[in-house]
């Protein structure tokens, strides 16, 4: 699977179902897969708990996982590679194989934080369910180190999609190395990265 990591806002949904046309493959959202099996994500936060969704929302992907073959496209929910490790049993070896995979692709703004934090807030205010602006920028704000930390190739989603998209199927082609440099991407360590990058 292509899998899609990211704070909200940074474009998954909108750049996976892009990159899975381009592709001719399925697209997954599983913020929406959570939703068609629990309901609404802050009405089952609010009585369960965030513990309690982060919980399921790990067991979603993992049936998820089980179920889907490699060509698929998957978005991640904003939080899922945040979530306290102990979560779920699984989580921190699901967790560890994200990163791990080579097709992982973390979803920004920008990789300046002030940048991004505007830009975020900016994007989940035009959503019916935003927070409000001080909430949203807390939660980037909280959210960005973690992400920016993770050693996964990273595309900057302040273009048009089409250029994300381009950029992401040039980081996933082992026959054009030189795109890691110029697609706003960090090499992963050298035991993630293709053989010939």
């Amino acid at each position: 699977m292509i899998q899609l990591i990211g704070p909200g806002g940074a474009g998954k949904t909108t750049t996976g179902f892009a990159l899975a046309n381009r592709l001719g493959v399925q697209f997954v959202d599983l913020d929406a897969m959570f939703i068609a099996a629990h309901g609404d994500v802050g009405e089952f936060i609010e009585a369960k708990g965030y513990g309690a969704y982060a919980s399921q929302n790990v067991e979603t992907y993992r049936g998820i996982a089980r179920t889907l073959d490699e060509s698929t496209v998957v978005a991640l929910s904003s939080g899922f590679m945040i979530y306290p490790h102990s979560v779920h049993p699984d989580y921190p070896d699901i967790r560890q194989a994200i990163v791990s995979d080579i097709r992982t692709v973390l979803l920004l703004p920008s990789l300046d934080l002030e940048l991004c934090v505007s830009e975020t807030v900016r994007r989940q205010l035009l959503r019916p369910f935003a927070r409000t602006a001080q909430r949203e920028e807390q939660v980037i704000r909280t959210r960005f180190h973690a992400y920016v930390n993770l050693s996964v190739r990273r595309i900057v989603t302040c273009v048009p999609v089409c250029a994300v998209v381009r950029a992401i199927m040039d980081l996933l082609d082992e026959n054009h190395p030189a795109s890691l440099s110029t697609a706003s991407a960090r090499m992963p360590p050298p035991s993630l990265r293709p053989k010939d990058a």
